[in-house]
């Protein structure tokens, strides 16, 4: 890889962007009436109307710069806003080698992480705590909640580290100067929720993705701002059955040592590996009485995902933890790929995690 633009990309832009200029003022003179009526909106987005064929121009994007979450990122986005995936013209490939120039370079070492724990026919389970799963009882249970027949939203996603981001290249490797946040919502996690509510709808499931950023400008405290987050929604829209928090997991300790990258194939396309996360109280503390159920609800999901897309999952872990699932019996955190998977491959999982939470929240 990797980035890719057209040769003579910048002096062409640069023309028909003198032209778009020109029609941007003259559509400005002969409708300054209308325009201003609108408000500054109107003069943000003014629409150039040429045989049919609209082109909008509107003020987008933030200054990444300024948030210190944001660390590097400027560059990053910078470059990916010249990246062109499909184009027929000529392109010429920048290497990242050339983009870093003189930073060290660490290895990032991709893998599929198989089965693990308590094995149970095509799926797994890493269990921390001192309880005795039958996985094979549980998976006979129903789930705790049913889904209603409505258009109504029945789905939550939320997001508790917002900016946790991907890599932009893929070709073995990583930069000293790489960060792993990103406060550019359609280049972090944020994007992937994007891609599991737009499955979950077209499906007919009433879902929002809520890509409030709880971790930024703090990483402390933003589990309790997501839990904020989370009943707000559930005091509006009560009918809520499912809360899902999507994660961006890391694994390594980076360096000379390098990262791991998770991934699998499916259809000839490589995509991030998921972890689903499962909380268990035993004593009381978290206020998480029906744990057992968000269990039954995970081993369904795993079993699903690996019945689909083989690979697709890491084995589930079921912990003595609550991350703010104690809300509801269908609340689940799910880590989608690592720092070192590629935005794109999160994506995919993103939309293949859709059409396996359809099937399982339909059947």
């Amino acid at each position: 890889m990797v980035y890719r633009r057209k040769k003579g990309q910048s002096k062409f832009l640069g023309v028909i962007g003198g032209i778009l200029t020109a029609a941007a003022v003259v559509n400005l003179f002969f409708n300054a009436d209308s325009i201003f009526k609108a408000g500054g909106s109107a003069i943000a987005a003014a629409i150039i109307s040429d045989n049919d064929e609209v082109v909008k121009v509107e003020k987008t994007g933030e200054n990444m710069a300024e948030n210190p979450l944001a660390e590097n990122d400027t560059d990053e986005t910078t470059e990916n806003t010249e990246s062109t995936a499909e184009n027929n013209g000529e392109e010429e490939t920048i290497d990242p080698a050339e983009e870093f120039a003189g930073e060290a370079v660490y290895p990032v070492i991709e893998t599929n992480i198989g089965a693990s724990g308590t094995l149970y026919e095509n799926i797994s389970v890493k269990n921390t705590t001192g309880y005795d799963i039958d996985i094979g009882s549980l998976l006979e249970r129903d789930l705790g909640f049913t889904m209603d027949d409505s258009s109504e939203v029945q789905v939550l996603i939320v997001h508790t580290h917002a900016t946790e981001g991907y890599m932009s290249y893929d070709n073995g490797t990583y930069h000293e100067s790489f960060s792993s946040r990103n406060t550019d919502n359609s280049q972090n996690v944020c994007a992937v929720g994007d891609e599991i509510a737009a499955e979950l709808s077209r499906q007919g499931i009433g879902v929002i993705n809520d890509t409030t950023q709880h971790d930024n400008p703090s990483y402390n405290g933003s589990y309790d701002r997501s839990l904020e987050t989370i009943n707000s929604y559930l005091e509006k829209y009560p009918n809520i059955k499912v809360v899902l928090d999507i994660h961006r997991d890391s694994i390594g300790y980076g360096g000379e040592q390098g990262k791991t990258k998770p991934t699998f194939t499916f259809d000839g396309k490589k995509a991030a590996q998921i972890m689903i996360m499962s909380g268990y109280d035993g004593t009381g503390e978290y206020n998480f009485p029906f744990w057992e159920e968000n269990l039954v609800f995970a081993l369904k999901l795993q079993k699903t995902a690996e019945d689909m897309f083989p690979g697709m999952t890491r084995p589930l872990y079921f912990g003595d933890f609550a991350y703010n699932m104690n809300v509801n019996n269908g609340s689940l955190l799910i880590e989608v790929g690592t720092d070192m998977n590629t935005l794109e491959e999160a994506k995919y999982t993103g939309e293949l995690l859709g059409k396996v939470l359809a099937k399982v929240l339909q059947s």
